[in-house]
Formats: C-alpha cells, structure tokens, sequence
C-alpha cells in the first residue's frame, strides 16, 4: 500500500538547515494497522503529513497505492487524499454550527459534488451514533464527536485511514473506547490504520510500532 524510500525533509530557519526527516524508508501492507510514536519534535507529524499527501518531500521517493506523489503538484495531491485517504485528528475539526450528519457528508461534497445522506448516515451508523444524527457538535461528548470525526474520515470509503494523537483530548476510558472502535473497523473493513501517538499504552493496538527519533527510524 505505502512504500517510502530514502524520504527527508529539510526546512531552512534562517541560517540554520532543520533536517526534519533524515533518509527514512518504510513500507507498509494493505489491510496492515501501524503506530508511529516518537519525543515531540522526532519527525513523527511531518512523516504523518507526507504520508497523508498534505506535504511534499525535500528528496526521495514515495509510492501510494501504487501512485508515485512524491513530487505532485498541490492540486494533484488533493485529489489523491480525497479518494484514497481519511483523516482523524486530535481536535475533532468538526464544523461548530453543522449537525453531525452534516460534518460528516461534507467530504462527500469535495469528491462528488453531493451530499449523499445515506452514506453519511451509514457511516454515523457504523460508529454507534445513529441516535446523534442532528446534534451538533456541542451537544455531544468528546468521544462522541471523535466518533463523528471517525465516521467522517470513513465516509468516501478509503483505502487509508491516518489518525493524529485520536485519543490526545480524550479521558483514558473514553480513550480505550476509540481505540476499541478502531480495532473492530480495521478487522470488519480491512483498511490500512495509521496513526500518531505518544502514549506506549495506545501504540500497543498496532499490530507494528515505528519508533522515530531525529528525523530517523530508530
């Protein structure tokens, strides 16, 4: 599904060169559910973002799905994350004046012009929220709205699904629930998880850990 060969990114902070990612080559399964963890500033939230298509490398190759995007143009790597790749983040970024089944057939509108209730209905379905339709954000729990987020990145069916720190704003019991919920999508659905953490208690519902530390795997 994923395979990446000798990645870097360099950022350039005045006179100083920031290597954030330093020759990194991975590969990853279709169906296959990794964690990514690593000290804050260890290249894990810029590897997140390359292998999301939301940035581009400095140098060296990336193969999605068998696409090569390593050096696609904004508009091209849009297209790419619309059809192939859902996103879960640690802040929810649910739309505050928008039901929930608004916030999640929103991507539906991005990828066919439409928004297709009965997809989005079924994809709240899916997360256990076919009671919380109409309530906005607000009006739910944070395990709540992570769950409409969850079924939001679901919703275009795509291959991967990339979570960030998913569990960061949750209670530890609620957290367990969300990992919980991802474990039973991931064996029901067999969609590539990715995610972001820094808890080792969380990482331990990889089926691979990929420890990085200065800008390398280690």
């Amino acid at each position: 599904m994923i395979e990446i060969e000798n990645i870097t990114k360099v950022y350039q902070m005045g006179e100083t060169e920031v290597r954030a990612l330093d020759g990194v080559s991975l590969k990853i399964e279709d169906g296959e559910w990794v964690a990514i963890t690593g000290p804050s500033g260890s290249g894990k939230s810029t590897l997140m973002a390359i292998l999301g298509c939301l940035d581009s490398p400095t140098s060296g190759s990336y193969v999605l799905d068998g696409i090569d995007v390593a050096k696609m143009r904004d508009d091209q790597l849009a297209s790419v994350r619309n059809k192939k790749i859902g996103f879960v983040f640690q802040q929810f970024n649910l739309l505050s004046r928008t039901s929930a089944l608004e916030n999640v057939a929103l991507p539906l509108l991005y990828a066919t012009g439409n928004h297709t209730r009965d997809r989005a209905t079924a994809a709240l379905a899916a997360v256990g929220l076919s009671d919380r339709l109409g309530h906005r954000p607000n009006e739910l729990s944070g395990g709540q709205q992570q769950r409409v987020a969850i079924a939001r990145a679901l919703v275009t069916e795509p291959s991967i699904v990339l979570a960030d720190e998913p569990t960061g704003n949750l209670d530890s019991k609620t957290g367990k629930e969300i990992m919980t919920l991802f474990s039973e999508l991931h064996s029901q659905r067999g969609i590539t998880v990715i995610f972001v953490t820094h808890d080792p208690a969380i990482a331990a519902n990889a089926q691979r850990v990929i420890h990085i530390q200065d800008g390398q795997i280690a």
